[in-house]
């Protein structure tokens, strides 16, 4: 008889796929081997193999930040926020990544038909409030529909462009050892404010999702003197993608104190029930600055204080080491190594 575990193991690397898999677009080490091995290799570009949310480009005397983002959540719809909403910030918050205001969004729009046209309308009016939110402008855009049950819903994709009004290298490279690792909130609350729903789960006290504009923090934090050397926001993969991805694209060593790493008890009950590790766990609003030590406790005043943001914390620093990888201390005082999941643990969460 035929051996059925070995149908279920899952390869280690992506030549040894024949076809895409959910793992692929879960933003852990599948898609990273997918983005080096096919996407950047195949292009060559020197924006690309630099690893950031966005591209960085000159235009005269100008620096402007362009990025793109596709959404395919399920559920549309999630306490917190639905795709249309999540769509834009999502967008806007890569352009902050790259140190840049937020301008311009195109949006592309793939519908199923029979698509409700009155949902069609919330979703659309959600963007527009988002957009009002960020401050930023929605000027082009383009629909396509396909024949029922080609598309599940809706797909949106959004592009922007921003403007980078300062002479900071905000990228993975500008790191360096001594830097310190500060976060902004608490982490997981999107991943599972979605899952709730999707799920049918109920929990004692509801979670919404972090859905939030980022761009205003991080230009006050520039405008503050805060020299930033890198940022990432914590979406697919949650904290342990975005720090084992940014250790091998500045190839130092992170390391990370679990005991300041902010998570809501309501968030890490939840994990615990549905067995999630919340280190691994989506997020939308919430992101991770790289500064040097110096810098570290004027930027985490700034954040807690002048931008409200009370969960605030330096998690851990960058050491001079030529070991590219992120050691965590446990609360009893152990250390591990964190890996980047090859998937995530909830597909179709952005």
């Amino acid at each position: 008889m035929p051996n059925d575990n070995k149908k279920q193991q899952l390869p280690q690397l992506p030549g040894d796929y024949k076809n895409i898999t959910m793992y692929h677009g879960s933003g852990g080490r599948l898609t990273h081997q997918l983005i080096e091995n096919i996407f950047i290799k195949t292009f060559d570009s020197t924006e690309l193999k630099r690893g950031h949310d966005g591209a960085v480009f000159n235009n005269q005397n100008n620096r402007y930040a362009f990025t793109t983002d596709s959404f395919v959540i399920k559920p549309l719809f999630f306490p917190g926020g639905n795709i249309g909403s999540l769509s834009v910030i999502g967008t806007v918050n890569d352009l902050a990544m790259c140190g840049a205001k937020p301008l311009y969004l195109s949006v592309g729009l793939i519908i199923e038909e029979g698509f409700s046209i009155e949902t069609l309308k919330k979703i659309i009016h959600s963007m527009k409030i988002a957009a009002d939110s960020a401050d930023v402008q929605i000027v082009t855009g383009d629909t396509k529909v396909v024949e029922y049950g080609k598309c599940d819903g809706i797909y949106i994709n959004t592009s922007g462009v921003g403007n980078i009004d300062h002479q900071l290298d905000i990228c993975p490279q500008s790191i360096k050892s001594g830097d310190a690792i500060i976060i902004n909130r608490d982490i997981g609350r999107h991943g599972v404010a979605v899952l709730s729903i999707r799920e049918g789960l109920q929990f004692d006290t509801k979670i919404e999702s972090d859905c939030a504009p980022l761009a205003d923090s991080i230009i006050t934090l520039i405008e503050n003197d805060i020299q930033i050397k890198c940022l990432r926001d914590l979406t697919r993969g949650g904290l342990a993608s975005a720090l084992t991805e940014l250790a091998g694209s500045a190839n130092l060593q992170f390391s990370i104190d679990e005991e300041k790493v902010p998570i809501s008890i309501e968030v890490n009950n939840a994990c615990d029930i549905l067995g999630l590790d919340p280190l691994q766990v989506a997020n939308e609003g919430t992101f991770i600055l790289f500064v040097s030590g110096s810098d570290a406790e004027r930027a985490l005043k700034i954040l807690k204080n002048k931008l409200n943001w009370k969960d605030a914390s330096i998690i851990g620093q960058v050491n001079n080491s030529s070991m590219n990888m992120v050691t965590i201390k446990s609360k009893l005082g152990t250390e591990r190594i964190i890996t980047m999941p090859i998937g995530e643990q909830q597909p179709r969460i952005c």
